[in-house]
């Protein structure tokens, strides 16, 4: 999308007169910062403000349907377009923009990052205090579970300004010294979906969750150790968070994996007042809004300004220039595997064996057939330094993993030759409702192509079959609902099948239980639904960020009963960049517990430049389902590695005047800014051009000539160094550093370089992204930034 299109359609557009002068909208109406004593000044002014365009003061008290108040000024409310129109031309107001829906992007990982290695070498116990407070912006928590717990917890931090608020079946009893704030919001929800108990009676106007998401990333982010946590029984192990002993902050904010814009900012609004440190939000809207007209992106960009690192999933869609979250301000976290693979083998009648790997191919949501599964180890198994580094499904209620076995081998069936009278072969092939034949498929194993991946069990279950094999198209990700044994296997696989059914007159096989390999080479990858780059809004920014551990994760979940074996659970497994983000919401933690003066842009520089882009065998990472090698568009700088973020040698910092700069040249106007920062703002002329912010990556889109890229770097290290510049080289680019040595005699001193980046005359003229990076190395640390250039 060209810049030009994007700045035209930054603010509140015209179009929406189309729609008619009397038809209400639930908008937005954001002011910025505010001046006012307290919280009844803010809302007296708003009403004031939206009765000159409505007519009286009543009229206005009835259409707000929130007040933002604590963090920024501003207001939620019903309104016809005109009347929308008309605020966005006030000069007080920044942004005038229609709340819509966003989606939720829905442990042996933490021992695959070596979090346990952390605070071994590092002499801090997981139990140790923390004063760290984690906000987590999702569809609540179930506040029993033990990952919730207390235990050898200090006091709440002083510091914290939250609340717990009690609603139905949640009460201050609640909270404790782990959960020490709890708030809910679903009014911008209801006004445009309607009243929550006609959606769905199991919806509770509390901060407790009764879909998982919440509890789901609330554990995975900072859930205290909780020894023998299974799922049924299986995958005992430790589970813990990334930051056992930080504290958590709820803000529930999604139903039924949506949450509104009026809501999530609400919720914003309420989580920087209350005084947390990280902010963990799974959720976002696809496609990516502008970022003045989006709540998250506003929200964090408040939060940033107050000293507030927001971590946000990258978003489930799987194809390029699909990312969310893209703002600068934000850390925007794709999803990769651990080194565990599920095994789940057909054993054919003729003795071969088609051997099947489920590794990454499950989207949020998505439940696994498993036999052994995923335990969190208590061994370490930590990467070297020197060598490492939604589009969302709903998750129905009940299971994720099926514990069934088959004890022996059945008669085998292809789906397209078992179609019900009236159906054609290519239609039943696909394994839907009525589409099959009972007679034909009783007692036996049916081979189906995927379509969903979450009904084709069901449906062969109800017709009679005992077991599945479902084929999976090579280029999709895929929901895997197991209610019956089965596996799912790929391309390779269903040729040798499809020749043994050919050949047989009365093909047999077996289904092995899905087993569990640790250590598994090669590890991380890709997950085929993680969205990618490049950024839609500012190309010259890479996004994602970096990537995290978004497979197969295992965390709490509110009390549930498997449909399959009617046993209970409380722990389950799902895959998503919702569980990849509060992977890296628990470290950025970490780093904040280690390093409490470090502010957002420090944090997010230490984890992106000293990622890693090499899996445990050495080699690239690669991506799923091809094995074609990653870029940055896959993963940003890397697969985070928490040890070495800690201690990361140098940094790339940018504060708010780098982001008013920033946001100059992307279109905003000093009377916007003004209002959004309340204070003065001068854009500058010529405006300084996106890749020139302090990012830790380095990003140029349309290069037509040769530019000069500036960056500057602080030492965060002890006594005198030298840092060498090292290029990977991008195809038909010479990128040279000046200068290529950086001298550092202090903690804190800073050094300013220059990144020449010239196309070669060779250049075929085809529009093309090519990659590279620049390393600065003095011998002990790496400090790494991805290249990406867009030659044209």
């Amino acid at each position: 999308m060209k810049l030009a299109i994007a700045v035209a359609v930054f603010f509140f557009s015209r179009l929406a007169l189309v729609h008619g002068a009397t038809d209400t909208k639930h908008y937005i109406v954001f002011m910025g910062d505010h001046s006012y004593p307290n919280s009844e000044s803010v809302k007296l002014a708003n009403h004031e403000m939206l009765a000159s365009v409505m007519g009286s003061i009543d009229g206005a008290q009835q259409a707000v349907v929130y007040h933002y108040t604590r963090s920024f000024r501003g207001f939620s409310a019903m309104l016809t377009p005109v009347h929308a129109q008309q605020l966005a031309e006030r000069e007080s107001v920044v942004s005038v923009f229609e709340s819509k829906m966003n989606h939720a992007h829905t442990t042996h990982s933490w021992d695959f990052l070596g979090v346990n290695s952390i605070h071994q070498y590092n002499h801090l116990p997981l139990e140790s205090k923390s004063d760290v407070i984690i906000g987590v912006i999702d569809s609540g928590v179930w506040p029993e579970s033990m990952s919730f717990n207390d235990t050898g917890l200090g006091p709440i931090p002083k510091r914290f300004k939250g609340k717990c608020v009690i609603g139905e079946e949640f009460s201050l009893a609640n909270c404790n010294r782990k959960l020490i704030g709890a708030r809910f919001y679903y009014k911008g929800f209801e006004k445009d979906k309607g009243p929550l108990k006609t959606i769905s009676s199991d919806f509770l106007k509390s901060a407790r969750d009764t879909e998982g998401h919440g509890s789901h990333t609330a554990s995975t982010v900072a859930g205290s150790a909780v020894a023998n946590a299974s799922y049924l029984g299986m995958a005992k192990g430790t589970a813990r968070g990334g930051a056992p002993s930080a504290r958590l902050a709820i803000y529930k904010a999604l139903w039924s994996n949506r949450g509104s814009d009026a809501d999530l900012f609400k919720a914003f609004d309420d989580a920087i007042s209350d005084g947390v440190d990280i902010i963990s939000i799974s959720i976002g809207s696809s496609p990516q809004k502008n970022f003045l007209a989006d709540s998250l992106s506003i929200g964090s960009l408040r939060a940033f300004m107050e000293g507030i690192l927001v971590s946000a999933s990258a978003g489930n869609a799987g194809k390029p220039y699909t990312a969310s979250n893209v703002a600068p301000w934000i850390l925007t976290v794709a999803a990769s595997s651990v080194d565990r693979e599920f095994n789940a083998n057909v054993y054919l009648g003729n003795s071969k064996i088609l051997k099947v790997t489920l590794q990454s191919l499950v989207k949020e949501g998505s439940p696994l057939a498993l036999e052994m599964v995923v335990g969190i180890r208590e061994d370490v198994n930590n990467f070297p330094t020197s060598t490492i580094h939604d589009s969302c499904g709903t998750h129905p209620m009940g299971y994720s993993l099926s514990p069934l076995k088959m004890k022996r081998s059945y008669g085998v069936i292809n789906a397209s030759a078992a179609a019900a009278p009236g159906v054609s072969s290519k239609a039943a092939s696909f394994c839907q409702n009525s589409t099959l034949d009972p007679t034909l498929i009783k007692g036996k194993i049916v081979v189906c192509y995927n379509v969903d991946g979450s009904s084709e069990s069901f449906f062969v279950k109800q017709a009679g079959a005992v077991g599945i094999i479902v084929v999976r198209p090579l280029a999709e990700g895929i929901d895997f609902n197991l209610q019956i044994p089965g596996t799912l296997i790929e391309r390779k696989e269903a040729e040798e099948l499809k020749a043994y059914l050919e050949k047989q007159r009365n093909p047999i096989a077996k289904i092995s239980l899905t087993m569990t390999a640790l250590n598994t080479k090669r590890a991380p990858r890709m997950a085929t639904f993680s969205s990618m780059g490049p950024n839609i809004i500012t190309p010259d920014i890479i996004k994602p960020d970096i990537t995290a551990p978004g497979v197969n994760i295992l965390a709490a979940w509110p009390p549930s009963t498997a449909v399959d074996t009617k046993e209970d659970f409380d722990y389950n497994i799902i895959s998503g960049t919702s569980m990849a983000c509060p992977h890296a919401s628990g470290i950025a933690g970490i780093i904040k517990s280690y390093h409490p003066s470090w502010n957002p842009s420090i944090i997010k520089s230490a984890m992106m430049t000293t990622a890693t882009v090499l899996d445990n065998t050495g080699g690239p990472i690669l991506k799923d389902p091809n094995d074609s090698p990653a870029t940055p568009f896959d993963y940003g700088s890397g697969h985070v590695n928490p040890s070495a973020a800690l201690d990361p040698g140098l940094v790339y910092d940018f504060d708010s005047e780098d982001i008013i700069d920033y946001l100059c040249g992307t279109g905003a106007t000093p009377k916007q800014l003004e209002s959004f920062l309340g204070v003065a703002v001068t854009c500058k002329y010529p405006p300084t051009p996106a890749y020139n912010l302090n990012y830790p990556s380095i990003g140029v889109a349309n290069l037509l000539r040769s530019v000069s890229v500036l960056r500057t770097v602080t030492y965060y290290g002890k006594g005198p160094t030298v840092y060498i510049s090292n290029v990977e080289q991008p195809k038909g680019v010479k990128v040279v550093i000046t200068p290529p040595k950086l001298k550092f005699g202090n903690y804190g001193e800073k050094m300013s370089f220059k990144v020449d980046i010239m196309p070669s005359k060779n250049h075929s003229g085809n529009i093309e992204f090519v990659f590279g990076a620049l390393t600065w190395d003095n011998g002990i640390h790496r400090v790494r930034s991805p290249i990406m250039l867009n030659l044209i």
